[in-house]
């Protein structure tokens, strides 16, 4: 078990230098560069050549990555050019606002659709299935920025249930009701669109999983179905779930960016609009890595919890 951890953990860590590397490159290969966002048309060369020499824009490209990738290791990712304010400390307070908001829609998202996956596999064909399956594409179809206008119109103009910007109301920070009330819309939003996809990966399990002679074995025994469904087939489906959960960390920080758009949340979505927004290439970068970095840990989380709940897998990757 160990040996194969540690193999795969060896096999991340050129993958992570390769990414900083290509995240680090893309900026370099931009049209715009950070210059361009700090200096104006009649600014002197000299007071351009200062600006490049206090951010170490002068130096070459090896080695503006070589600092870069050495701050980011001490756990100093650099400053804005637009607010000047340390990069690390803008994340230590959105990533937690980010998560607050994702980790909920994504749990609940997982839940109901394990729940629906299972119905509308052991249904296949029938009303059950044709209704969830039908739901589940349009759901797939809906741009999340729309079904958010729409809530928004609905319970946050017309009914005036729930606010419909930030995480606060001003003057109520303390208040845990209004941090709830802020957010529940977001999350409603979330949670409609992680939910088809997830849907039919428990669907598409389940089927799969009714067609196998053990449950044919049950059936023949007398045992009844609503007992094999949740006793036998949801065992063997939520192992690949697994795979999928793990494969979702880069979703806790990057995961609701629209969806932080348009309600105002103050997470990483916004953070990272506004980077893009005012050609912010520290911000951009930092976020880049981080969430690349994040895909190679998901998978590597998965794989590691895939050889924990089955050893076949561990047996095969030694």
């Amino acid at each position: 078990m160990f040996k194969y951890i540690f193999k795969r953990i060896m096999q991340a860590i050129p993958m992570l230098v390769i990414i900083s590397i290509i995240c680090f490159g893309l900026i370099q290969l931009a049209p715009y560069d950070a210059v361009d966002a700090m200096t104006t048309p009649n600014m002197t060369e000299k007071t351009v050549e200062l600006i490049k020499a206090r951010y170490g824009l002068d130096q070459p490209a090896y080695m503006q990555y070589f600092y870069w990738i050495k701050g980011i290791l001490s756990g100093e990712w650099g400053y804005s050019i637009v607010t000047h304010e340390s990069i690390s400390k803008d994340l230590s307070v959105r990533i937690p606002n980010t998560i607050i908001l994702v980790l909920p829609a994504y749990f609940i998202a997982l839940v109901l659709s394990v729940i629906l996956g299972l119905i509308a596999g052991a249904r296949k064909g029938r009303l059950a299935d044709k209704i969830i399956d039908g739901l589940s594409s349009f759901g797939i179809a809906i741009p999340s920025f729309w079904m958010a206008m729409v809530l928004i119109f609905i319970f946050g103009y017309q009914l005036n249930l729930f606010p419909i910007l930030g995480m606060h109301t001003i003057g109520d920070e303390g208040s845990f009701s209004d941090f709830f009330s802020h957010l529940v819309l977001p999350t409603i939003v979330l949670t409609l669109s992680f939910m088809p996809e997830l849907v039919r990966y428990v669907r598409s399990s389940t089927i799969g999983q009714l067609s196998e002679d053990y449950v044919m074995v049950q059936q023949a025994y007398g045992a009844p179905s609503i007992g094999i469904l949740f006793n036998h087939v949801l065992r063997n489906v939520l192992l690949p779930v697994i795979t999928i959960v793990g494969m979702s960390l880069p979703m806790l920080v990057t995961g609701a960016v629209v969806t932080e758009t348009v309600f105002g949340w103050p997470g990483i979505g916004t953070y990272f609009v506004k980077a893009i927004q005012g050609f912010d290439y520290p911000i951009i970068m930092a976020i880049m890595l981080l969430s690349s970095s994040l895909v190679i840990i998901g998978n590597l989380l998965s794989d590691i919890l895939y050889s924990i709940v089955d050893p076949r897998i561990k047996g095969m990757g030694e």
